[in-house]
């Protein structure tokens, strides 16, 4: 006979609604936020790689020394919009901006 787990299971969203808080809060929606750059920072790390280049060879091509990439890649530092477009750009890559308004909320996704 199967003995029944008395363990409750949670979803990622529940666990994420109790330690983070729930959607629309300042601390989830910094988690976000943080989230998404971190996601853009590793897609611009596995792009260069792709296009055989260095951190130094990529930030002399948009004009930024080798340690602003560093920072991107690894999400370590606030960096402008222009410049992940710079990006982008050198590495070949279209890049859509998708912003809705809602309920006079400005969201990027």
């Amino acid at each position: 006979m199967e003995a029944k787990s008395k363990l409750k299971k949670y979803t990622l969203e529940q666990v994420k609604d109790e330690l983070i808080g729930k959607p629309g809060t300042p601390r989830r929606d910094a988690y976000e936020i943080e989230l998404k750059l971190d996601l853009i920072g590793e897609l611009i790390r596995e792009t260069r790689k792709k296009r055989n280049l260095t951190q130094e060879e990529l930030g002399q091509l948009i004009g930024v020394q080798k340690a602003q990439i560093s920072k991107i890649e690894s999400n370590t530092n606030n960096f402008s919009l222009a410049t992940i477009l710079k990006i982008f750009k050198v590495l070949n890559a279209d890049v859509k901006l998708k912003i809705e308004l809602k309920e006079d909320e400005l969201i990027l996704a």
